[in-house]
């Protein structure tokens, strides 16, 4: 046991010496101030009218796009658009993997803690919307106590929601996956900014969402950089410049309709103070999102085993047709990413039985659990399929031979012996589904990842965080690894005959008496 202990210990101690020196060795070949001249900008490309994919699928456009060229081209630096998730952006500034992003980023005190901002470039603010039907019952933050909320990650419109008393708060990736969910009726209500829920509403042809009510805040964007970055001050002369020929005006009514707003070289938010860091608040969520991470690894390999016997049943079956369809299900999902297979279920099916007419929506966790052991369904019955035919075609003629149907032949004869020889690759799908399950993160499930992510969109403390996080998976994982080597050697016939061989001498009276 101590052998194997310190083996792990090894094991982990090298991984994360090799992890800091990748990281070391990254840092420096990609850092940005190696390119003189260019400026590395993240941005996420799901943010219309902001920024989005062109039309002809090469490189961005909108409004930040256009307004970042031109700063380059008034600063005179060439500007290479990343694109990135949202709550990417500032973890890759305090890398500084990238030197600038611009992605209808708030200015807001806890943000202003780990990067620097320029003067505010656009103003807005959150809007709320709703589904048609609703919209006499909500108009405003109060109406939206004790309701379901769609947000999109790291935006202050999750910050805000999330202040509402009662309110079940559902994060997705970005506010075109929010407002689907919306659409698909299984929140209230989405609170984002107006302007991109707007264009969200009217390109996406959403015609069962409208916005109500005000602009419930005032809120500026600016472009992010790393704190103490050279670039400050060059993006701040060349976006005055911008502001006071008139170019800015000419950008912005490209994209929105009136005049631009008056901006204040200052965002008024930066007067308040930032939240605060707590590792003990930090643990206790992570543990509760280890939890469900744990409970979800459990039902999916539970279903998942159930219908992956049926399917290792039907595919050594005498019934060819039954064989063929096993094969068409196992090769599809076998042969498909998960995270498709995820989309499919939670945002594909009820879109599609809505949009004949038929009002359906699906539970998150149920979603969740359903994708997971269809997946998981398709891997298990290969091995429980390759189990059950290793074992010799004697063993199936033997129990033929004393009168044993085909059912009581495989529960009896073969199944127990096939069990443990599927031990080991059953005890790498279940380790390996304690990880798949943070993919469902991105339908907004709260399991263990998604919970590193949520603190580190509004502490951004990006590596502590998803360290503390890597350590929980670990952990996790070895404790399974242990438990199914624990059970190989208990279901182990010859080490169990041997033991009990070991206990019948260690008991007998010649060895007693020896001993005395």
């Amino acid at each position: 046991m101590h052998k194997n202990l310190r083996f792990w210990l090894r094991r982990i101690g090298l991984g994360l010496v090799g992890l800091l020196l990748v990281t070391s060795l990254n840092s420096y070949l990609t850092s940005p101030s190696n390119a003189q001249g260019v400026l590395q900008v993240g941005t996420e490309p799901a943010f219309p009218p902001f920024e989005m994919q062109a039309p002809d699928g090469k490189g961005f456009t909108g409004f930040d796009i256009d307004l970042f060229n031109a700063i380059g081209e008034e600063a005179g630096l060439e500007i290479q658009f990343q694109s990135m998730p949202f709550d990417g952006l500032i973890p890759a500034l305090q890398t500084q993997n990238i030197d600038a992003a611009i992605s209808g980023m708030t200015i807001t005190p806890e943000r202003a803690q780990t990067i620097d901002f320029t003067r505010p470039y656009f103003q807005s603010g959150l809007a709320i919307a709703v589904r048609k039907q609703n919209r006499g019952e909500i108009q405003s933050f109060d109406d939206l106590e004790n309701k379901k909320i769609a947000v999109a990650i790291g935006t202050t419109g999750a910050q805000e929601a999330a202040k509402i008393p009662g309110a079940e708060l559902f994060t997705f990736d970005n506010s075109a996956l929010a407002l689907q969910e919306l659409s698909n009726g299984n929140v209230d209500a989405v609170v984002n900014d107006a302007p991109v829920t707007l264009y969200a509403i009217k390109v996406g042809n959403l015609n069962n969402v409208e916005v109500v009510g005000e602009l419930l805040t005032e809120e500026y964007y600016g472009i992010a950089l790393p704190q103490d970055s050279p670039n400050l001050e060059k993006i701040n002369d060349a976006l005055d410049e911008l502001l006071e020929s008139g170019r800015y005006r000419q950008i912005y009514q490209q994209w929105f309709a009136g005049e631009p707003p008056d901006l204040p070289l200052v965002a008024p938010a930066l007067e308040g103070e930032g939240a605060t860091f707590s590792w003990i608040e930090t643990f206790q969520t992570l543990f509760w999102g280890a939890l469900i991470t744990i409970l979800l690894t459990a039902f999916s390999v539970f279903f998942g085993t159930i219908g992956g016997t049926l399917l290792a049943t039907a595919s050594i079956s005498d019934f060819k047709p039954l064989g063929w369809l096993t094969r068409i299900y196992v090769d599809f999902f076998r042969g498909t990413p998960l995270l498709v297979q995820i989309f499919m279920i939670y945002f594909g099916i009820p879109s599609l039985l809505q949009g004949i007419g038929l009002d359906f929506s699906f539970n998150r966790f149920a979603a969740a659990v359903t994708a997971l052991s269809l997946n998981s369904a398709a891997y298990l019955a290969e091995i429980i399929r390759g189990g059950i035919q290793s074992i010799d075609q004697g063993q199936w003629e033997a129990a033929q031979s004393m009168g044993m149907g085909w059912m009581q032949t495989m529960r009896y004869v073969i199944f127990p012996q096939a069990f443990r020889r599927m031990l080991p690759p059953l005890g790498n799908e279940f380790i390996t589904m304690i990880k798949d399950t943070s993919l469902v993160a991105i339908i907004g499930f709260e399991e263990l990842f998604r919970q590193g992510q949520l603190m580190v969109a509004t502490t951004y403390r990006a590596f502590e965080i998803y360290a503390a996080v890597a350590l929980i998976y670990l952990l996790l994982t070895f404790i399974a690894s242990r438990v199914f080597s624990w059970l190989e050697k208990r279901l182990n016939p010859v080490q169990r005959a041997n033991k009990r061989a070991s206990a019948q001498v260690a008991s007998s009276p010649e060895v007693a008496s020896r001993s005395v």
